[in-house]
């Protein structure tokens, strides 16, 4: 697609950059060589991402625009007004361009004998079979709105599809109604197989069909359908109530949500204008709103759920994650950390040893406390039955959980209660900072004395997660470095306390300073003569302090290469500015999320994972932990998987001014970083 990203004061707009984004993980599902499911699977992503951002980033600009405030600082050079333009045009083309790839998938999967109907293709034997599914699955669930000039209209849903149904009757009135199209139902509804070719029908092209079975009691002479979608505000407004706990207030702003400000109608663009128009003044969208042209189907993150109908040859293969080399899951952790630090790098190595080491700590004697940070579990979290085991074994179990994780927050207020019934003593985070780190500290007594373990990780504590991000997870007896956790479990419960580190680095209070100080030593160094050289792979850039630091770094002569999923404010390879710093994106069949900082130091590398990006938000409002690798063999391994990424020719995009999200390309061979790194692994348990 063209380029339709501006950039002005030296920056690119974080909303802008994270579009761009988006179009690499578009990218993805127009890919031929990713297998065809897989490739409506991202459409799905792209889908389910872009509902995310209207909620949030879109809807924080809209704030902006109707405080009247220019925000001009803040977005990069753009006025807030502008830049809400500026995204609405860019969606559209995204969108515009997403039906294209998916009309293109549609005919690939004909192609494998697997076809989606329409609800004027069905025969008669699949007819008969929608309306048995309608009568017995449909119907009962079915939620239907009349609408009517003196009836105001129910507040709908967020981000959930309807039918906008319009029905002229005999007396030449308009009757409209809305279908919701319902989440607790299949999307995608398959029909009985035929001479080897297989049959699926969307939910939506079902309803189609059922029209006359819903709408029987009205005499009409012309019914038509079209789909329509609106997202909401997605940001939580907190009650001031001094008398409600904090749950209460997260669980009250969590079902606002549903009713928040309307910020994106995306509508059938073949819907005819009286319908449209009636919609939106029955719904108050104006101007402000992000109105978008769409296609016959919203909510395409449904995708992500496409049946597979037994085609493993259109999926992916699945990895089998493997062990890390000389930890065994049938001995003890403890003993095994013990003599070294281990590194565990999903999805590549099982996570399997996480939920081991709190296994093995809920039931070992000689443990006596427990302190764990979590930000998002699993849907059945064995995490969380470990540390609920733990406390029914006596031990002292302390859980900052973070109910502030955007759109887990339900999910972690119940598994708060359900910890809180069973003993487990919780601190919800500290006021005004999210608490975004991730580490455990295990107290285990030895020989009269105390001695700790833990493990630090650029990811969450999540089973599932864990089987599709890329993290890092250091598993260690380092007293030193567990000292310093120790501090910060005590930070939560007395917050008034600024403690110093010596091994870690935390935010809010020194991980700009010290990420300053590294790139000034290699600011120094290169200064001097000396080697000098920063790499880094992170989600997301957007501190602008971070970026005019890589940019003093670069214009000192200092060689900068970065491996940014997501955003990336910075602008690269701009002579007197950028020259020196090179930027690419990885999106592959796993989300990259590893966070990795690796500094020259005179050829004496200092490498560090962390939980933090560089974004504002994780340096100043947030409590983060990065984590310096000692062990001389971890370190090496963590260089060799950012060189690995770093040759990637084959899903890595070059970030560029141009902002086109070019395919980095060469003649070396090819190199598939994810799969490259699995065979890594795999070597070096042979060797």
């Amino acid at each position: 697609m063209p380029n339709t990203v501006t950039v002005t004061n030296n920056y690119v707009n974080r909303e802008l950059s994270w579009l761009q984004f988006n179009a690499r993980v578009l990218q993805e599902a127009e890919d031929e060589t990713v297998p065809l499911i897989e490739r409506l699977r991202f459409l799905g992503i792209f889908s389910n991402n872009l509902d995310e951002f209207f909620k949030v980033r879109y809807a924080t600009v809209k704030r902006i625009v109707e405080a009247g405030k220019g925000g001009k600082s803040e977005l990069g050079g753009i006025k807030a007004a502008e830049l809400l333009e500026q995204i609405t045009q860019v969606v559209i083309k995204q969108q515009s361009h997403s039906l294209e790839v998916l009309s293109k998938i549609k005919t690939a999967l004909e192609k494998e004998n697997i076809y989606l109907l329409y609800e004027n293709q069905l025969d008669q034997e699949q007819q008969q079979f929608i309306k048995d599914y309608f009568i017995r699955k449909v119907s009962p669930a079915l939620v239907t709105i009349i609408l009517s000039d003196a009836v105001d209209l129910p507040n709908l849903k967020d981000s959930a599809a309807y039918l906008a149904v319009k029905m002229v009757l005999q007396n030449k009135n308009k009757q409209y109604a809305l279908i919701e199209i319902s989440k607790s139902m299949d999307r995608f509804v398959v029909l009985p197989q035929k001479n080897g070719k297989r049959y699926i029908i969307m939910l939506d092209d079902l309803l189609r069909f059922c029209l006359d079975d819903i709408f029987n009691i009205f005499d009409y002479t012309e019914i038509t359908a079209h789909m329509i979608k609106i997202t909401r505000d997605g940001e939580l407004d907190l009650d001031s109530d001094l008398s409600k706990s904090f749950m209460e207030k997260i669980s009250e702003s969590v079902k606002h949500r549903q009713v928040g400000e309307p910020v994106r109608f995306v509508y059938d663009k073949t819907i005819d204008s009286e319908t449209l128009n009636y919609l939106l003044t029955k719904m108050g969208i104006d101007s402000h709103d992000s109105i978008i042209p769409g296609g016959r189907y919203h909510n395409r993150r449904d995708y992500m759920d496409f049946p597979s109908l037994g085609r493993t040859d259109l999926l992916y293969s699945k990895i089998r994650p493997l062990p890390v080399k000389e930890l065994s899951l049938q001995d003890s952790i403890f003993k095994s950390i013990a003599q070294k630090d281990y590194l565990i790098h999903t999805p590549y190595q099982t996570f399997s040893y996480v939920v081991k080491f709190l296994r093995e700590a809920a039931l070992d004697p000689k443990v006596q406390t427990i302190k764990i940070t979590i930000y998002r579990l699993a849907q059945i979290s064995h995490v969380a039955s470990s540390l609920i085991n733990a406390a029914k074994n006596g031990k002292r179990v302390t859980v900052s959980i973070e109910i502030q994780a955007r759109f887990d927050e339900q999910a972690n207020i119940a598994y708060a209660e359900q910890m809180k019934n069973e003993g487990v003593n919780l601190i919800f985070g500290v006021q005004g900072l999210k608490v975004h780190s991730k580490m455990c500290l295990i107290e285990r007594e030895e020989q009269g004395k105390i001695k700790s373990y833990g493990f630090i990780s650029t990811g969450n504590f999540n089973e599932s997660t864990a089987k599709i991000y890329t993290d890092f997870t250091l598993l260690t007896a380092n007293q030193s470095i567990l000292k310093d956790i120790n501090k910060v479990f005590s930070f939560f419960e007395v917050n008034y306390r600024i403690y110093r580190y010596k091994h870690i680095i935390t935010s809010p209070h020194y991980t700009r300073k010290s990420l300053f100080k590294l790139i000034n030593n290699e600011i120094e160094n290169v200064k001097q003569g000396k080697p000098a050289y920063i790499r880094i792979k992170m989600n997301s850039l957007s501190s602008f302090k971070m970026v005019d630091k890589l940019y003093e770094a670069s214009r000192a002569g200092v060689k900068i290469q970065m491996i940014v999923r997501g955003i990336c404010c910075l602008v690269p390879g701009v002579k007197g500015m950028s020259e020196n710093i090179e930027v690419i994106s990885i999106i592959d069949k796993f989300l990259e999320h590893t966070r990795l900082f690796i500094f020259c130091n005179n050829n004496d590398p200092k490498v560090y994972i962390s939980s933090a990006d560089w974004m504002t938000r994780n340096i100043e409002n947030r409590v983060e932990v990065t984590c310096p690798i000692y062990d001389p063999s971890i370190k090496q391994e963590l260089i060799d998987t950012f060189d690995i990424c770093w040759s990637d020719n084959v899903k890595a995009r070059i970030l560029s001014a141009e902002q086109e999200n070019e395919y980095k390309r060469n003649r070396n061979p090819k190199v598939r970083a994810q799969f490259a790194l699995y065979d890594y692994y795999k070597k070096k348990l042979e060797n």
